[in-house]
């Protein structure tokens, strides 16, 4: 994905989520088992997807919880591309953004 596509992406998905698409920010998975049965939800998904993928892994466009979580800790979270690197997920997404999939 050329940097203007990802760009366009990105700003598909701020402009979603600020249009309120309702996600599934709970509950949040506390163990492997759970993470796993997210991401199968998400493989079921047609890779082309774009909203199941937000309701799925419950993105909102601010940090999240009590510690005010943010993508921009997240393991999955590659800084210069500003880019999920979770295979399930594979999108543009911004620092300040959270999801449930979230892992440090």
């Amino acid at each position: 994905m050329q940097r203007e596509q990802e760009d366009a992406l990105r700003e598909r998905i701020a402009s979603l989520l600020r249009a309120g698409l309702k996600t599934k920010t709970e509950p949040f998975p506390e163990n492997d088992r759970e993470f796993a049965s997210l991401l199968a939800e998400l493989q079921h998904l047609p890779s082309d997807d774009l909203e199941g993928k937000l309701v799925i892994s419950g993105f909102v466009d601010h940090p999240y919880g009590e510690d005010q979580m943010r993508c921009q800790e997240c393991m999955y979270y590659l800084v210069h591309r500003k880019w999920c690197d979770l295979p399930e997920l594979a999108l543009p997404v911004e620092a300040h953004w959270w999801c449930r999939l979230w892992r440090i």
